[in-house]
């Protein structure tokens, strides 16, 4: 071999072992990776809206509705009570 063999032998092998680095660290690193909103596998199931009885309900807690109110919505809501419109 002359002195290119021998040099290109040299690249040859450093970049085997660099390869190899490489390739146990992304294993090593895929294999201990915790779990992320944004894997589609894991992710929590996105929460369903609240019914209108449910937020009738939230705003008579918060205060936004007297109680009087609430009842008539919620009458209205349940199809027992007064209608908005009239067919």
């Amino acid at each position: 071999m002359n002195g290119w063999g021998w040099f290109t032998m040299s690249i040859g092998t450093v970049l085997l072992w660099t390869l190899l680095v490489i390739v146990a660290a992304l294993l090593v690193r895929s294999l201990n990776r915790t779990p992320t909103s944004l894997d589609v596998h894991t992710a929590t199931p996105t929460p369903t809206p609240a019914s209108a009885e449910q937020l009738l309900a939230e705003r008579f807690a918060r205060g936004e509705i007297d109680e009087e109110q609430y009842r008539r919505s919620l009458a209205v809501l349940r199809g027992d009570g007064p209608t908005l419109t009239k067919h």
